[in-house]
């Protein structure tokens, strides 16, 4: 079993579809249009759902929606409007380091810098922002990280330092 798709929200499907086909790579599979009532009564609502393909048949999709419920100023980001730093909450895709060089080259093109390059050890990962402002990550093993299940639980469980600055 693995990830089949994981979802967001848009405002606009235009920018979102330039950044994940042609900016990432990740090749537009699937769309769906629906309209229905509006769930307060109010006009015709209308979903647009979209996907693209991140890998090995797992995707990354979108929805825009209008008269749906949704709050008029609602935001499309998941980690600055809920007051987190950017990187907090983000999509991690699978990727290898000429996919990397690839998409680095796309985004330099279009004037986009990285948000961050870091090498974490195990893997090396380069991170841009999208247009909703979810920071996604091309994440390139290098030596990888072995399963460590006790070990894992025992940060879960360790103490959080009380001294800011430990």
């Amino acid at each position: 079993m693995g990830l089949h798709h994981v979802a967001y929200a848009t405002k606009d499907l235009e920018a979102t579809h330039r950044f994940y086909e042609e900016l990432m790579g990740f090749p537009l599979v699937h769309a769906e249009q629906d309209e229905r009532p509006a769930p307060d009564g109010g006009p015709t609502g209308w979903i647009k759902h979209v996907f693209y393909d991140i890998g090995d048949g797992e995707c990354i999709a979108f929805f825009q929606i209008s008269n749906m419920g949704e709050q008029a100023d609602f935001s499309t980001d998941l980690s600055k409007s809920v007051g987190l730093p950017v990187w907090v909450n983000h999509v991690a895709v699978r990727a290898t380091p000429e996919m990397q060089e690839t998409v680095r080259n796309r985004m330099t093109g279009a004037g986009m810098k990285p948000l961050m390059d870091i090498d974490h050890g195990w893997c090396q990962s380069l991170y841009y922002l999208d247009p909703n402002g979810i920071m996604v990550e091309l994440c390139a093993d290098t030596t990888g990280f072995e399963p460590d299940p006790e070990g894992a639980l025992a940060v879960i469980r360790a103490p959080v330092p009380t001294d800011a600055s430990a």
